[in-house]
């Protein structure tokens, strides 16, 4: 695991590209990402077949309220993009986890956690969060506000591709994307 000085190392080298950055995300085992002002409610329209893209959610975007905010309700699953733009190299693995801060209010920053090798190669992608409200009660989230943890992990360098060379990837994400999962059942 990269610690805050192996972070400090890999931005200089070249090897996680952060968009913006600010050294006050750095903590002492993993980089803090903030929460972006893109947001999107998944809306049902009935059961959802994995392989059948017209049953999927609908995602129905969600402005920030007058004060700035993010409101998420109770019950309510959101779609939000990480305010920064990521790249890490094939020499690194990334893991998401969300923060304590958020967890002793009821939100759960659900993440599919893994960042992979090569994630964002060339301009930085965002990373897509899915936040979910635990409370009977409306909460508001302030965009630029630290959402999640990303720690960092040396790796040896793939064999076979990257994951930017793997198809249907979210590498070069720079809105919220729906799932591509039915890509994957051709």
């Amino acid at each position: 695991m990269l610690t805050d000085h192996d972070i400090h190392r890999a931005l200089n080298k070249g090897d996680l590209v952060v968009d913006p950055f600010s050294a006050d995300m750095v903590r002492p085992a993993a980089l803090s990402l903030r929460l972006g002002q893109e947001a999107y409610t998944l809306v049902p329209t009935g059961p959802v077949d994995t392989a059948r893209h017209d049953t999927y959610p609908s995602l129905l975007a969600k402005e920030l309220d007058d004060h700035g905010r993010l409101a998420i309700g109770p019950g309510e699953v959101v779609l939000a993009a990480t305010l920064e733009r990521i790249a890490i190299s094939t020499r690194l693995v990334g893991v998401l986890d969300g923060i304590s801060d958020l967890a002793r209010l009821g939100i759960s920053v659900v993440l599919s956690s893994q960042v992979s090798p090569g994630f964002g190669a060339g301009e930085g992608a965002i990373i897509t969060l899915e936040i979910v409200s635990r409370l009977q009660e409306t909460v508001h989230l302030h965009p630029g506000t630290r959402i999640c943890n990303l720690m960092l992990f040396k790796a040896s360098r793939s064999a076979l591709r990257s994951y930017t060379e793997m198809p249907h990837n979210y590498s070069r994400d720079v809105v919220i994307s729906p799932s591509r999962l039915a890509d994957h059942h051709v």
